[in-house]
């Protein structure tokens, strides 16, 4: 094993010369992508549509395929699913990924064409280990396993034809190539189980005896399965069950308010964390640098970027920028075109940038999940930074929560509500919502000009619920596990009020 571990480590650290290159080239990777999409889809029926073969040029994109989101392309999705080929990509797509980006009952069936499995997800999963190998070269990682805990899929039937759709890592870990399958536990018998409470379980029993060196999925539902394997196994902590653990690569939620709970879980300051931007239109982000929390933007995966600033979001034609164009700390949505026929795609990721050389981004929040009821302009970045400043300010720990509004009445103004469920909670909840509602001035003028001397609105109203509150609304909506994850910016009381049953 210590042999496999230095082949396979160094292996790992020779893709940093790629990255490299897209670091130094980033428009020349970017331009290149376009053209080799357009050309791959010129016959398409998309393609034929909005005339590929004439597109030279950025501006001739820009022209001639107009902005796209989820509704206007879910007829031509429904028919690929249904088995018609050169839709939005050449060929046949069978695999589809289940959106769960909302925990809205409408589902979003995003096309994974095997071009954008292998050349972007797959991609991504083999740079976040080149990069883990390259900022550290005494790693083990390759003497154990890994584990995804992963969600499950279901074969569709139409007709005489089937396709397949489910959560994102069950798709990419059933068509693993045979060498990464050997990497990773548990057994795909148990990895892909449909019923949560079954699959935690029985992922639990088939690790905790194994040489995990890693773990890869979002915060949230792991620390469900690493608080249980503590608890059948009788042990203290997580590195006593893996003495050997180093790294958690994770996404999908902001992970401030869970760090430190990971550390309590693993007893140790010794793990090692990586951030990933992946969702199921793609992998778009790593975080190459461990002292840094933003993330380089993976620009050789196929997926052509622009950017919408957001003064422009609310306009019927909204403008587009490309990466060169782009300024710092700017709030731009999040626009993609990619191998597997999503053209000018609109995902609902606001991101901003924190460097220009190289491009990296911060996740800035969702184009739908924000509150802005009161012209107060409240973004998931600004409520993520305000809960982690008002745990500093009071030694809290928060493991879930979203916030809504409290619309005003006749004589009285209104005010935001947060539900909050604590790992560790505040001495004191009124100077919890005190560091809170303080924290939220310093970070939005909008929400400090509304809360000046309550004229418009009043303070934050916080409520602490019970330990599995969230869970236990998740399960209500068959939202277990996966990547599913509760929204934390809401504009309107519906999910504020269907949680608070559970609180």
């Amino acid at each position: 094993m210590p042999i496999f571990n230095s082949i396979a480590s160094w292996w790992m650290r020779k893709r940093m010369h790629q990255i490299e290159l897209f670091m130094k080239y980033p428009h020349d990777v970017q331009n290149e992508w376009l053209k080799k999409n357009i050309l791959s889809a010129e016959h398409t029926e998309w393609g034929r549509k909005y005339k590929f073969s004439s597109i030279k040029s950025v501006d001739d994109f820009r022209k001639q395929v107009p902005l796209q989101d989820y509704d206007s392309l879910k007829p031509y999705i429904d028919r690929m699913r249904r088995g018609e080929q050169n839709v939005l990509w050449p060929g046949e797509t069978k695999w589809f990924s289940k959106s769960s980006g909302t925990t809205s009952d409408k589902s979003k069936y995003i096309p994974l064409s095997m071009d954008s499995l292998e050349g972007c997800h797959y991609n991504g999963g083999r740079d976040m280990v080149a990069i883990y190998c390259n900022n550290y070269e005494d790693t083990k990682l390759f003497t154990g396993k890994n584990l995804s805990l992963a969600g499950n899929f279901v074969t569709d039937n139409f007709n005489e034809h089937e396709s397949y759709s489910g959560d994102l890592s069950a798709i990419v870990i059933n068509n693993l190539p045979l060498w990464a399958e050997f990497l990773r536990a548990p057994d795909l018998s148990i990895a892909l189980l449909s019923d949560w409470d079954e699959k935690m379980e029985k992922v639990a029993r088939a690790v905790m005896n194994e040489n995990m060196t890693s773990i890869a999925g979002v915060p949230s539902w792991m620390m469900v399965l690493m608080r249980h394997i503590i608890k059948i196994s009788g042990k203290k902590s997580m590195s006593e069950v893996w003495p050997n653990f180093e790294v958690f690569f994770h996404g999908g939620v902001n992970f401030n308010p869970y760090k430190e709970i990971y550390k309590g879980i693993f007893g140790a300051d010794k793990i090692r964390f990586l951030e990933l931007y992946n969702a199921s239109e793609g992998f778009f982000g790593i975080q190459e640098n461990s002292a840094a929390d933003d993330l380089l933007l993976m620009l050789d995966y196929g997926i052509h970027y622009e950017f919408i600033p957001m003064e422009e979001w609310n306009n019927d034609f909204p403008k587009t920028i490309s990466l060169a164009d782009v300024e710092l700390n700017k709030n731009y949505a999040l626009v993609i075109s990619t191998t597997s026929g999503l053209w000018r795609y609109k995902i609902g990721d606001t991101v901003k940038f924190t460097s220009i050389n190289p491009y990296r981004v911060k996740i800035s929040g969702r184009t739908k999940h924000f509150i802005n009821v009161f012209g107060e302009e409240i973004i998931i970045d600004n409520a993520d930074n305000a809960i982690r400043i008002a745990c500093e300010k009071t030694g809290a720990l928060v493991t879930e929560y979203t916030a809504g509004p409290v619309y005003m009445k006749e004589n009285e103004n209104g005010t935001h509500e947060w539900l909050i469920e604590f790992e560790k909670h505040p001495d004191n909840l009124d100077y919890f919502a005190e560091m809170l509602d303080n924290a939220l001035k310093s970070l939005n003028s909008d929400y400090e000009a509304k809360r000046y001397h309550n004229f418009t609105l009043k303070p934050p109203l916080v409520k602490a619920v019970k330990q599995g509150a969230f869970v236990d609304w998740l399960r209500s909506k068959g939202k277990l596990g996966g990547q599913n994850k509760v929204p934390r910016l809401s504009n309107d009381r519906k999910i504020i009020e269907e949680i608070k049953k559970y609180a």
